[in-house]
């Protein structure tokens, strides 16, 4: 699934210091759930190695429905996906059951090409369930992006928690605040699931190249200008942003090195080079590529 669908503001003025460019992605329905793409826009393609990010929901499923992402194949990138609520099981084809629920990591790194689906666990769909979540891909370096595909799992004890002066802060992967989170990312990388208290301030350091922050829920001030939820601010190089909030907020916090070589994306494929998106397509099409057990459907190669 791709699409482009966003508005933004440029910012120059000194209301609004700090910030670089502002995305506003609009909501599709892919079926059941609102998703909505802050990247890849036409505003800004990446930042640092994230070149896709989705919110997914929030979403109320009755009992007996759910998610069901069929299988379907990735290369070149790592998918992340970060619960706020409900739970959600990946397999995929080097074996793995893992499912994944608030605070938790499920890692994958697809490097030559892997294939996994997303469905609702069964309990969970009998029961009826919320849905609030993102989820990100992150390019790999180019020298890595024909590793081995691998799946790491790691339980929210392993995450780690920095607490600062009115905010909590949880590394999700790659470093900050002097914290460093166990998922194996391959580049420098910022990931982190910032909650701000009501009333109270909180300084971006500008210690990653590039960054860009996107509130999941609440609303902050940057300078005089005022964000509110489902926006992607992405803030200037080498400048320390404050943020503040009024009545509090949940923020997620991206950025790290910027990509040395820009990547070629089509439909779940990333690469530097676009015959390996030709390859990738013809050994799905062509039914090459691993799957996954006991998941006899897939999604089909798509038209454009």
């Amino acid at each position: 699934m791709s699409y482009h669908d966003s508005t933004s503001a440029d910012c120059e003025n000194k209301s609004c210091s700090g910030i670089k460019t502002v995305i506003r992605p609009k909501a599709k329905d892919i079926g059941g759930f609102e998703v909505r793409r802050a990247l890849p826009s036409i505003e800004a393609r990446t930042v640092g190695p994230f070149i896709f990010f989705d919110q997914m929901g929030p979403a109320t499923f009755a009992p007996g429905t759910g998610v069901d992402v069929r299988p379907h194949p990735h290369i070149g990138l790592s998918t992340l996906t970060w619960l706020v609520e409900g739970e959600i099981m990946h397999r995929d084809s080097l074996g793995y059951a893992q499912p994944i629920r608030p605070g938790e990591v499920n890692w994958m790194t697809a490097g030559t090409g892997i294939v996994h689906s997303e469905r609702t666990p069964d309990d969970v769909r009998a029961a009826g369930h919320n849905l609030l979540g993102l989820q990100v891909w992150m390019a790999l370096p180019s020298d890595k992006q024909e590793v081995d595909p691998s799946f790491q799992h790691y339980e929210a004890a392993d995450i780690p928690v920095v607490k600062l002066d009115g905010a909590t802060v949880t590394i999700v992967a790659g470093d900050a605040w002097g914290a460093t989170s166990p998922v194996s990312v391959y580049s420098r990388t910022l990931y982190a699931d910032v909650r701000i208290n009501a009333g109270a301030a909180l300084d971006i350091p500008a210690s990653h190249e590039e960054r860009a922050i996107y509130v999941v829920s609440g609303s902050v001030k940057l300078g005089e200008e005022e964000f509110g939820e489902a926006t992607m601010v992405v803030l200037r190089e080498d400048e320390v942003v404050p943020v503040n909030t009024i009545e509090g907020a949940h923020l997620a916090l991206i950025g790290g090195d910027k990509l040395k070589q820009p990547r070629r994306l089509w439909w779940n494929f990333a690469h530097t080079d676009s015959a390996m998106l030709e390859d990738a397509k013809n050994r799905w099409k062509n039914g090459e590529f691993a799957m996954v057990a006991g998941d006899d459907e897939f999604i089909p190669l798509p038209d454009r």
